[in-house]
């Protein structure tokens, strides 16, 4: 049995239909991530923010209310229609939810404190439930009144890649027929606040790879699949998770644990290095990771596989990241790319020397053919690495 991803919802920084993601994205090669201090009052950051209306949430529970909950009502409308008659033809208690998430509700408990802060009261739509990690699943699950498993993993920058792999074993083991799987994750200024206080924002737009690299651009955003058994154009063939156990915020410099994640991810799925097609990067500009990846890239991969990062163009999107950037790898996948054209890779083309030589996908490059095979990585804080792989037609 094959996992395959059937639809796909994805709101970003890009936009939130296919449509336009795929105009931003590989025609006109355009950044989603804008200046604001919206999240960070007095210091104007690049960030990536979704600016559609959001779904309402007032008739809900004060508990399930939270930005982050719309972000996942929004890309579930995507998909809907097909995730509606999948729980038609399977039944309620064999559909299941399976997330990935780093922040949940906190933007609103920050919202909440800083008027507690200012007139010793908390708002009456304020619920702690809404920060609780969990939440987003336990949304989407009674949203479409079923009953299979539903649950979050929340590991940082792996959690959605990790949650669409247990969202692949609950099909393999047979416990589900159809799982909504993937991630969400909200700007927050917790999280801008924590990644500050390690020195890895950039005040400019992030650039992978490049000499002049100096940290992420953090974003917001939700990508939603709808798994099941049944064929697609393009399934999750495989998938890897390792520990580097090295650091709480910083990369294995040798990259063990990225190595054995990328390996099991190739295994699993039964292709060789030599037939990934394109890679998306973990890529998030700051210098450790960047000479993790390109190293560990480099070495098994060699230099002639086409790779980007495509987080300068949504922003590091954080629990959310995989799932965003396993659409985008999607989305380039499908019949309406016949060429395979890349995501491409944003940068300044100043590469930096000390990192080994690697095919950087520019704007507009393509394979000439569809895209086959996609690898994509995410490595996250505390050595919590992920590496899924895509095939198309299989």
């Amino acid at each position: 049995m094959m996992p395959y991803l059937n639809e796909c919802g994805i709101v970003c920084p890009l936009g939130s239909t296919h449509s336009e993601i795929k105009a931003r994205l590989f025609e006109r090669a355009e950044s989603g991530v804008l200046p604001t201090d919206a999240w960070s009052p007095g210091r104007v950051l690049p960030l990536g923010s979704v600016a559609m209306e959001l779904p309402s949430m007032q008739a809900w529970p004060l508990a399930q209310r939270s930005r982050n909950n719309q972000l996942a009502l929004a890309a579930l409308a995507q998909i809907r229609p097909a995730v509606d008659q999948a729980i038609a033809r399977f039944g309620a208690a064999r559909v299941g939810v399976v997330l990935g998430t780093s922040t949940s509700g906190i933007a609103g408990t920050e919202q909440a404190l800083s008027q507690y802060v200012a007139d010793g009261s908390l708002p009456e739509e304020f619920h702690y439930g809404q920060q609780e990690m969990g939440s987003p699943a336990v949304m989407l699950a009674l949203e479409l009144g079923i009953s299979g498993p539903a649950y979050v993993h929340s590991s940082a920058c792996s959690s959605s890649a990790k949650a669409m792999a247990s969202a692949a074993r609950l099909l393999r083991m047979g416990l589900c027929d159809a799982v909504i799987t993937g991630g969400v994750d909200t700007l927050c200024a917790f999280t801008i606040a924590g990644f500050s206080a390690l020195e890895s924002v950039s005040t400019e737009l992030c650039k992978p790879l490049s000499a002049n690299r100096k940290g992420i651009n953090i974003g917001e955003g939700a990508a939603l699949f709808l798994m099941t058994n049944e064929p697609a154009s393009v399934a999750l063939c495989g998938w890897g998770e390792s520990s580097d156990g090295h650091h709480m915020s910083a990369p294995d410099p040798a990259g063990g644990g990225a190595r054995l994640s990328i390996a099991q991810a190739l295994h699993k799925a039964g292709v060789s290095a030599s037939q990934i097609d394109y890679i998306n990067l973990h890529g998030t500009a700051t210098i450790q990771n960047d000479a993790m990846e390109s190293r560990v890239i480099h070495d098994i991969f060699g230099a002639t596989t086409a790779l980007s990062s495509t987080k300068p163009f949504t922003g590091h999107t954080l629990g959310a990241a995989a799932a965003i950037e396993a659409a985008i790898c999607w989305l380039a996948m499908q019949d309406d790319n016949p060429y395979g054209q890349f995501p491409p890779h944003l940068w300044d083309g100043v590469s930096d020397p000390t990192l080994p030589s690697l095919r950087v996908a520019e704007p507009g490059s393509s394979l000439g053919r569809p895209i086959q095979w996609a690898l994509s990585n995410s490595f996250a804080f505390g050595g919590s690495n992920a590496t899924l792989v895509f095939g198309r037609d299989v």
